[in-house]
């Protein structure tokens, strides 16, 4: 689906428009958490849109992306410059290791995620991950919609919150700081449609109280979490 040219068909502009807000919830945590990395490395970089964004707001970080779609990476790689590489490839048939690794919204994508993220643990000292939450109360009653989230930009495995953070701990991680993001109040796209819109009336005000319980019964929430290798 990714090196066909699958999903660039069915994503023609792989979420680049979600990147700039993808990259602000990113800045929020490291600047959270006073981080000052060398180097940082984002695995499965599509458009290659976060780390030209992150470029801007850190000039004394070195950033890498690496992509395995032939499609994304000829989008990313035209995106190169001073401190900013692009590589077409697995990252994790290399012996790369950086000071911060950036694994947004791309572990629902892989087939054996466990593997994958047992795998990567040892290719960083730090991590964060944007992980969509498409399991909710609501979604679990609109089945058509969980399978467009499958069919159409390729969620193999769905997740809560809850159990997004167990995977992380089963295979190796300590989460040492996470925040919901509301990418389905903030999100340009899902600001203009007059029906999501509609549906996001009971979203925002049960979110102010609670992003857990919004998270949980309306979705529309992703969670990003910092973590370290234990």
């Amino acid at each position: 689906m990714y090196q066909s040219g699958e999903y660039l068909e069915k994503n023609p502009r792989w979420h680049a428009a979600d990147s700039p807000w993808k990259a602000a919830q990113i800045l929020k945590m490291i600047r959270r958490q006073n981080l000052n990395p060398a180097t940082v490395c984002e695995v499965g970089c599509g458009a290659g849109e976060i780390l030209n964004r992150l470029h801007a707001e850190l000039p004394a970080t070195n950033f890498f992306g690496y992509e395995v779609s032939p499609q994304a990476y000829e989008i990313c790689s035209a995106k190169t410059k001073e401190r900013l590489q692009f590589r077409l490839g697995d990252l994790l048939e290399t012996e790369e290791r950086f000071d911060l690794l950036l694994c947004i919204d791309v572990f629902e994508h892989v087939p054996d995620y466990l593997s994958f993220l047992e795998r990567l643990r040892g290719r960083a000292s730090r991590f964060i991950f944007h992980i969509p939450l498409d399991l909710s109360a609501l979604s679990l009653l609109r089945p058509a919609r969980l399978m467009k989230t499958r069919y159409g930009v390729g969620h193999l495995h769905m997740f809560t919150a809850e159990t997004a953070l167990a995977v992380l701990k089963d295979t190796g991680y300590e989460t040492l700081d996470s925040f919901f993001t509301a990418g389905g109040l903030e999100l340009e796209k899902n600001q203009k449609r007059l029906r999501t819109v509609l549906a996001n009336l009971p979203r925002r005000v049960l979110g102010k109280f609670s992003p857990r319980l919004a998270a949980r019964i309306l979705g529309g929430y992703s969670l990003l979490v910092f973590a370290k290798p234990r």
